[in-house]
Parts: C-alpha cells; sequence; structure tokens
C-alpha cells in the first residue's frame, strides 16, 4: 500500500514512518523539504500518484491565531483537491481532544480542518489525541512567571508521542471510519501535578502553582477540557516509563 504522510518529518511523521515502512508499506515522508508543499500545492500531484491512504500531521509555524488558521484552511483545501483528483481512499488526520470545547485560536483552526475533511467527500478518519508529553517543558515555560509555573487544576492525561504515531498508524491501515478516534494517555491527574511531577523529575527549581484563573495557550479550560469525555483508546507508555526512554534517549 502506498501511503503519504504529510509532517513525515516531525515528530509524530518520523515515527509513524518508521512504524509503516517497517510494516513493509510504501511510504512518502512529505514535507517542504522533501518537495512537497501544502500551502503552495508543490510537489502535491506527484505525491498523490498512485497513493491509496494520506496521513495529514502537517502543523502551523506560527501560533498567531489568523496565521494558524489561514495555515490549516489553505493546506487542508490544497492536499484534499489533490487526494480527490489521485481518487484517494482513506484521509487519516491528528487532531485535538476536546478541539470543539475550547476556545483558543489554534483550536479554532482545527476546527476549521476538520470541517474541511467531513465536508471533502473524500473516507476519512480523526484521530483526536490529549496533549504529548513531550511538550510538558513548553507547557511549563509557556506558563511561567519568573519562578513560578501558573496553571489550571484541570484533569490532563498526556500522551506519549511513540503512542500517538502507532495508534495513527493502525488507524491508516484500517478502513476509514469516516469519523473520529479519541487517544489518550494512561493516566489522568490534575494538569498542574503532571507538570509538577515533571519538573521534579528533570531538576528545574520553578514552583509549579494552581491557579484557576491561569489560560492554557491564550483560553480558559474547564475540569474536563483536555480529557475525553467519552470512550478512548489508551495509549502504554506511563509518565513514568516515557521519563526513562526520553532520559536514556
Amino acid at each position: 500500500m502506498k501511503i503519504v504522510v504529510i509532517g513525515g518529518t516531525g515528530l509524530i511523521g518520523s515515527k509513524t514512518v518508521a512504524i509503516l515502512r517497517q510494516g513493509g508499506h510504501e511510504v512518502v515522508a512529505a514535507s517542504p523539504n522533501t518537495g512537497v508543499n501544502t500551502i503552495t500545492g508543490e510537489g502535491l500531484k506527484e505525491a498523490m500518484a498512485d497513493t491509496q491512504v494520506v496521513i495529514d500531521l502537517a502543523n502551523s509555524p506560527s501560533f498567531e491565531d489568523k496565521a494558524v488558521l489561514q495555515f490549516f484552511e489553505t493546506s487542508g483545501r490544497n492536499l484534499l483537491a489533490a487526494e480527490a483528483a489521485a481518487n484517494v481512499r482513506h484521509h487519516v488526520a491528528l487532531s485535538i481532544v476536546a478541539v470543539d470545547r475550547t476556545d483558543n485560536g489554534y483550536f479554532r483552526a482545527k476546527v476549521a480542518q476538520e470541517k474541511l475533511i467531513r465536508t471533502s467527500g473524500i473516507p476519512y478518519t480523526i484521530v483526536r489525541a490529549t496533549q504529548f508529553l513531550e511538550f510538558l517543558g513548553a507547557i511549563a515555560n509557556s506558563s511561567a512567571d519568573g519562578n513560578i509555573v501558573r496553571l489550571p487544576p484541570v484533569l490532563f492525561q498526556p500522551i506519549a508521542a511513540d503512542d500517538v504515531a502507532a495508534v495513527v498508524a493502525d488507524v491508516a491501515i484500517a478502513a476509514p471510519r469516516s469519523g473520529i478516534v479519541e487517544i489518550a494517555g494512561p493516566e489522568r491527574a490534575p494538569f498542574n501535578e503532571f507538570v509538577a511531577r515533571y519538573l521534579k523529575a528533570v531538576g528545574d527549581p520553578r514552583a509549579v502553582v494552581s491557579d484557576s484563573e491561569a489560560q492554557y495557550y491564550g483560553g480558559r479550560v474547564q475540569e474536563h477540557s483536555l480529557v475525553p469525555l467519552g470512550e478512548a483508546r489508551l495509549g502504554r507508555i506511563g509518565f513514568d516509563e516515557w521519563l526513562r526512554r526520553s532520559q536514556a534517549a
């Protein structure tokens, strides 16, 4: 099976490409660096030739509200049009758990991307994931005020990138769901507790403070804003195991 992975050189993409190649599939790791650009359209027609499945893992280089919306709408339209012309049989996209229950610019852009997919006429599966364990450090930095990290005490269920890639690869070679699959990590705890565990483990002396007024990437979140509400596929890698692997790497 020929599978094109848009964003195939990124964090999730590179792991997904490796899994699919180990499974014997012909995989194109597509990105601007490899001559495939979903914004300009460069290389899309050539990449789509004889392709059965496309996995869209592309991400915006800017998180500014207007720029990120423009990225996902432009990228989505160009990619889906190329897929339709090539009769691609399955479009898989990575999105975010609670993307339609949390209000910030990035989430609104992902909602727009999902709408384009649903109305494209191409059989699809949308994989909505919780936040990645790999981004705990970046979250702490974005929420820091000097030596204090302020985070809302909402529920958090982060997932390892290896688990995300495994599910994305599994979904890609299965039949299209024409719906959403939600995935999350195996552990659920208050947001501030997860980040505090991480900072302590890596020797970061900053204190984590629970603050119900703190925002998450510019938006207010409620207790269940960042976790699945219903059935979800759970990853296998817990926080401690992930930490061991990341420190060994």
